[in-house]
């Protein structure tokens, strides 16, 4: 655009101008958003709600990563809010819908749930078509917590940053050679002395299984 004097427009009266008139300019940069869109197939059902009287009523869910020297290992869990189990678990070298539906489905076929409520953050793999199809084939109800609010889903979180410092203090380290090694630490950890093994104080200084037990026999 040129002046009455025929000059070309300064920069800062050309930018000046296109805002006064409501325009942008064209350009082949990709837009780049932070974050997801604050939506999601269904509401937060819990509220930070995480407490439960009974067992398999709700469930939540997360991914988390660790670290070796061959690479990162993604690890999906499921955790019991009536007795802090966690009976659904799966690993893999990527952050894939199938590593959570993996981990919903050994929930499922361990606990046989007749009503249960599944909470887990907006992550894209939580959010797809496939996860959501699966979870209503099993008959199970999706709850979800606000964008980038990590409170909304603290059981969880809490959960991971237990299993990294004792498995830290367990074996000593934080980086693991391969992934295989870190692998059978994880099961050990998650299967013989979290859900079997470690007193809670919430539980009653119980360890999840023999507070479930306890619960099953009264």
């Amino acid at each position: 655009e040129l002046t009455r004097s025929g000059r070309p427009c300064s920069r800062n009266r050309v930018a000046r101008l296109m805002r006064e008139n409501g325009l942008v300019g064209a350009h082949g940069r990709r837009k780049w958003r932070r974050g997801r869109p604050d939506t999601a197939p269904a509401p937060d059902r819990l509220q930070r709600d995480f407490g439960s009287d009974r067992l398999d009523q709700k469930w939540v869910a997360d991914i988390t990563e660790l670290v070796t020297l061959e690479g990162k290992l993604f690890l999906a869990g499921v955790k019991d809010l009536g007795s802090n189990f966690l009976p659904g678990w799966s690993m893999g070298e990527r952050q894939t819908t199938d590593l959570v539906i993996d981990a919903v489905v050994m929930a499922v076929e361990r606990r046989r749930p007749r009503e249960v409520t599944h909470h887990s953050d907006k992550g894209p793999q939580y959010t797809s078509l496939g996860f959501t199809q699966k979870l209503s084939e099993l008959g199970i109800v999706q709850s979800f917590g606000s964008t980038g609010d990590c409170y909304d889903n603290a059981a969880m979180e809490s959960f991971w940053a237990t299993l990294k410092r004792e498995l830290e203090h367990i074996h000593g380290k934080k980086t693991w050679a391969t992934r295989a090694e870190l692998r059978t630490a994880l099961f050990d950890y998650i299967e013989v002395f979290y859900n079997r093994s470690r007193s809670q104080a919430r539980l009653g200084y119980l360890s999840p299984n023999d507070y479930e037990a306890r619960l099953l026999s009264a």
